[in-house]
């Protein structure tokens, strides 16, 4: 995944003027808080599984050598599921999916014969991602020649030359390289760039054939793209385009019925929604078991997961509760922690440890705090003026 969310933090107060008034305990009706929560969860599982594995021995070797039963040893037996913690990057992908449809479907609702402006749509993903990318690249570069003093030197450093660094720069890897240096997160980035160039033509096919007929095609070419690129280690998005595509359904689907009825018309709501979380709870589940032959189908299934879990979560309040705010803070620099924290984690790895691998569990904690101090700044100095530039290319009136 990484992410990433990659996309645009969802600006929305956690409490209304009324639900001040009302007290602290109110839940909050809002589609865009369960959006940033989750983005914030995304980022934090797909950080920490990176510093678990950078710092760490693991969880076999660890098994195998502990001496006996501690504070140490009881800490990492609970970090056993961030062993799945690349799990974020498909709920990036869905939620990017449903966030970057949302508006565009609404205003299709309104007038389907509504133009779609693809440059402009462009010029703005542009202003979104490109600045934002070049100063990850930069601080990559920067981070990595530190780490690079150390001997011996971390193998999770990948060239760190100009071919390389162009090849990120055009979100060409997985194609024509490797991801820049220690930033192996960044190969999610690609895939996203992707999605957005075939924006126009996935929007083009669905005014055609409409969104479930489009949902079809683009999982017959996702199960096409496995066999064809993805068993030759070519990362393309055609791989991963069903999870996004999902999420632009979820928004199509979401939009649909919030012009028709309101959820609390639905008798059968209540019955439905425990439907789809027994079955993403069970998807999530067969995806952690898939993991162990290999990350790509498990990826598939836990984005079939969320997005059954977010097709019934979208219509429900959520509580106004610590971690929820503390979430959707998270979810607002997802997208920045997300591209800083792997070269963090390398560097701090190889001046204190010179990249050897701890039987310590703590200084996965201790590392952590770093990348999302560093995240927050990178946030305010970098992103905000990236997605204050994006936001001035919007269009009136028109779609994209």
């Amino acid at each position: 995944m990484s992410d990433s969310s990659l996309i645009d933090p969802v600006r929305t107060s956690l409490q209304t003027p009324r639900s001040r008034a009302v007290g602290k305990d109110l839940s909050i009706d809002t589609k865009d808080v369960v959006i940033n929560a989750w983005r914030g969860i995304a980022a934090l599982l797909v950080a920490y599984f990176h510093c678990r594995q950078i710092t760490w021995v693991g969880m076999q070797q660890f098994h195998k050598s502990a001496t006996g039963f501690d504070l140490n040893a009881l800490f990492s037996y609970l970090t056993l599921p961030i062993a799945w913690g690349s799990a974020g990057v498909p709920i990036f992908f869905v939620i990017s999916g449903y966030c970057i449809h949302r508006g565009t479907a609404r205003k299709l609702l309104a007038n389907p014969a509504a133009p779609f402006d693809t440059r402009n749509f462009l010029m703005r993903r542009f202003a979104r991602i490109y600045p934002v990318l070049l100063a990850a690249l930069l601080l990559t570069l920067a981070l990595d020649t530190f780490s690079l003093r150390f001997t011996p030197v971390s193998p999770k450093i990948n060239p760190v030359d100009l071919h390389a660094f162009m090849v990120n720069l055009l979100s060409l890897q997985g194609v024509a390289g490797k991801t820049f240096g220690s930033n192996g997160a960044l190969w999610t980035l690609s895939i996203e760039v992707q999605f957005y160039l075939v924006y126009p033509l996935l929007l083009a096919a669905r005014r055609k054939l409409g969104m479930k007929a489009v949902l079809l095609g683009v999982g017959l070419i996702n199960v096409a793209s496995a066999f064809v690129f993805e068993r030759h280690e070519i990362v393309l998005f055609a791989s991963y385009w069903f999870s996004w595509t999902l999420g632009a359904w979820i928004a199509e689907a979401k939009v649909a019925s919030a012009s028709a009825t309101k959820p609390a018309d639905n008798p059968k709501g209540s019955k439905g929604s425990l439907k789809l979380q027994l079955a993403a709870a069970i998807l999530a589940a067969l995806g952690c078991v898939a993991f162990k032959f290999g990350q790509y189908g498990a990826f598939q299934l836990w984005a079939l997961a969320f997005a059954a879990y977010l097709f019934q979560a979208l219509d429900k309040p959520m509580r106004n509760s610590l971690p929820v705010r503390g979430f959707s803070w998270l979810g607002e620099f997802s997208f920045s922690l997300y591209v800083v924290h792997l070269p963090i984690f390398i560097a701090l790895g190889s001046l204190l440890f010179r990249s050897a691998l701890q039987m310590a569990i703590w200084p996965s904690f201790a590392f952590m705090i770093v990348p999302v101090v560093a995240a927050l700044g990178f946030y305010w100095m970098v992103e905000r003026p990236a997605m204050k530039w994006s936001t001035a290319f919007a269009p009136r009136g028109r779609l994209g």
